[in-house]
């Protein structure tokens, strides 16, 4: 089963240094959605509506090395 890695830049960076060893790259996308909502209700959303993108890279090695596999990226403007 592969180990995927899922990186986060939200004002600083934190570089996931485990993974989580799931099925499939699809499974890892599921994951990334579910942990991109974790992440912005717990507080992400204030820097993201201060106009700083806030993003969330999955790689296949820990630390944000290796061969980035996909990116979720988020952004919010007023007006």
């Amino acid at each position: 089963m592969p180990r995927y890695y899922f990186n986060v830049q939200d004002g600083h960076t934190t570089l996931d240094e485990e993974g989580s060893l799931l099925p499939s790259l699809q499974e890892a996308r599921d994951e990334a959605l579910r942990l991109s909502g974790d992440i912005l209700r717990e507080g992400a959303s204030a820097t993201l509506w201060s106009g700083e993108a806030w993003r969330m890279w999955v790689t296949d090695a820990p630390n944000g090395a290796g061969k980035t596999l996909f990116t979720l990226r988020f952004s919010a403007a007023d007006g």
